[in-house]
C-alpha cells in the first residue's frame, strides 16, 4: 500500500476522489468555469498538488463518460515524482462546426451534454467550477540504468515505422 497525498492549493478546490475502492484513478474537478470554443485547447486549473512516494508518478487521463457522450477531449499529461505544482487539465474542443452546423444549429453544449440556453455558438463547451472532468492515475515506474550503444540489434520490425505492419 501507497500513500498519496493531495493539497489543496485553492480553498475552494475539491479533493480527487474515487467513486470506488477498485477505481484505477483518482476523480479530478474543475476548480473553474472555462468555455472551450471549437478548435480551442485550455488548460483547466484543478486547484489540487500531488505529493508522490519515490519511485511514482501521475497521470491525468481521459474520463470515459466525458469522451463518449461530448467532443471535448482530455489529453494525457505526465506529473513528474518532484513536481509540486497545480495539477492542470489539458482539454481540446474537437467539435468541427462547419461539419456539423446543420444538425446542432444554434446548440452550445455544457460539459452534462444539455444544451446551454445563454450561449448561441456551434459546438461551444461550457465546463462548470466543480465539474468532474479528467482522472489521475498512480502509476510506478521502473528504477532503469541508461547507457549509450554504438548499434541496436536485429529485429523483425526493423525501422519500420507508422503503418508498417497494417492498420
Amino acid at each position: 500500500m501507497i500513500k498519496v497525498g493531495f493539497k489543496k492549493l485553492d480553498e475552494n478546490a475539491i479533493i480527487p476522489n474515487k467513486n470506488y475502492p477498485t477505481d484505477s484513478g483518482f476523480d479530478l474537478f474543475a476548480n473553474e468555469s472555462v468555455i472551450i470554443e471549437p478548435g480551442e485547447t485550455k488548460v483547466i486549473k484543478t486547484g489540487i498538488a500531488v505529493q508522490l512516494p519515490p519511485g511514482y508518478e501521475a497521470q491525468v487521463r481521459p474520463r470515459s463518460g466525458v469522451t463518449s457522450k461530448t467532443k471535448l477531449r482530455v489529453q494525457l499529461g505526465t506529473i513528474d515524482n518532484g513536481y509540486t505544482g497545480e495539477i492542470g487539465i489539458i482539454t481540446d474542443n474537437t467539435f468541427l462546426p462547419a461539419l456539423n452546423k446543420e444538425y446542432f444549429d444554434g446548440i452550445a453544449f455544457g460539459i452534462d451534454g444539455k444544451g446551454l440556453d445563454d450561449m448561441q455558438v456551434h459546438g461551444t463547451y461550457k465546463i462548470n467550477k466543480g465539474d468532474k472532468l479528467a482522472q489521475l492515475v498512480i502509476q510506478q515506474l521502473p528504477q532503469i540504468d541508461d547507457y549509450e550503444i554504438d548499434s541496436l540489434e536485429d529485429s523483425t520490425r526493423g525501422s519500420n515505422g507508422f503503418g508498417s505492419s497494417g492498420y
